[in-house]
């Protein structure tokens, strides 16, 4: 295995890797700032505008946005970051308004060709609720025209529900990270022991591990994931746990070809006549010499967990709604795929696959620079 400098060297040599490299960041902040930046930054970007449902992208529209009537509480930076901040308005598209006095007589979208007039008390607006005394009418319509009426755009359209693809699009980069990773540790922590089990003692533990080894890789994966996920139940952290349980034979069997080629070599064998115990010989010493291997494995374990947790959101057995999953947002718009705006759908797929191919992009670039025998 060369050393780190020369390894990343050979990995910036590497215009896919890199490439694969810079889109994996991309989607890390994304994930991490997703509600600072989306345009509906309400918890699982989940705003409800029916009246808007299965728009084109680059959809725009004015919304009148109404003061709630029971005050929604203010949430710390932090929290807003993990979790998203409840609106505390509501939204009604319009196709034209004014003023009259202390009223606002909207036009409320319905559909393309269908709008209904409506009027509500300039106060009702403003404070969600009717005043005790009489309101500063002029004051009142600056504001509302201000900050009540705006120009709304959805950049990637909208779904059966109304709610913004794109603000979904960007909140579901979470799951799709969050059960690669959490897949790449349980697969890796579980696989490495295993491996490094089967490898460095051989023999009968070698024989009871590889038969636990050859009947998992017997079973079908998504059936061991639905059994998994019915056993644990339907949700976010289940999904993860039971992806992870599915991926761990994989790195088994590349750990133990590895430390089976690896024991008998002479700083092994040095070792063992220092005095050293097993445990110190695999993890000071065996096992910093197969991390080459141990990382390209990881990189594809990363996008295998990604498609895999799509399918499970896709089937209805991952990810819950309200929370976007790009899985399930295919499944919940895939009949638009038929019909007049496809993009709906095509547009958590085209993510998907942009991941994926970063992440298996990436595993080939450290695949080459982590070779000792490649000239790059």
């Amino acid at each position: 295995m060369p050393d780190t400098k020369t390894a990343w060297k050979r990995l910036q040599r590497n215009k896919g890797a890199v490439a694969g490299l810079l889109v994996i960041t991309i989607a890390v902040i994304i994930s991490v700032v997703a509600y600072l930046i989306a345009p509906d930054p309400t918890p699982d970007a989940n705003r409800m505008v029916l009246e808007i449902e299965g728009q084109h992208p680059g959809f725009r529209i004015a919304m009148l946005a109404m003061k709630k009537e029971q005050p929604v509480p203010r949430v710390s930076f932090f929290h807003r970051l993990l979790y998203g901040q409840e609106s505390d308005v509501t939204w009604t598209p319009v196709r034209s308004w004014q003023f009259a006095d202390s009223i606002l007589i909207i036009q409320h979208y319905a559909d393309e060709t269908t709008s209904q007039e409506e009027r509500y008390p300039l106060d009702e607006i403003w404070y969600g609720r009717k005043t005790a005394t009489h309101a500063p009418w002029a004051q009142l319509r600056e504001n509302i025209s201000r900050e009540r009426l705006f120009k709304q755009t959805y950049w990637l359209g909208t779904d059966k529900f109304g709610r913004d693809i794109l603000s979904r699009l960007l909140v579901g980069t979470r799951v799709s990270l969050g059960v690669g990773c959490i897949a790449v540790i349980i697969s890796l922590s579980i696989g490495v022991l295993l491996g490094a089990l089967a490898g460095y003692f051989a023999g009968r533990t070698d024989d009871v591990i590889m038969w636990l080894v050859n009947v998992v890789w017997s079973m079908p994966t998504l059936l061991v994931v639905f059994a998994l996920t019915l056993a644990l139940g339907k949700g976010f952290w289940q999904v993860f746990i039971a992806v992870g349980l599915t991926m761990w034979v994989g790195v088994a069997r590349i750990i133990r070809g590895q430390i089976m080629s690896l024991r008998q070599l002479e700083f092994v064998e040095a070792a063992r006549a220092l005095g050293y115990g097993h445990l110190r010989i695999i993890v000071k010493h065996i096992l910093p010499n197969i991390m080459g291997p141990v990382m390209v494995v990881a990189a594809g374990n990363f996008a295998t967990a990604i498609v895999v947790e799509a399918g499970l959101s896709f089937l209805g057995v991952g990810v819950q709604p309200p929370q976007p999953s790009w899985g399930l947002m295919i499944k919940e718009n895939y009949n638009f795929i038929i019909t007049h705006n496809p993009l709906l759908a095509l547009a958590p797929g085209v993510a998907i696959m942009l991941l994926v191919l970063a992440f298996n992009l990436l595993g080939n670039g450290l695949r080459d620079a982590l070779d000792v025998r490649s000239k790059i």
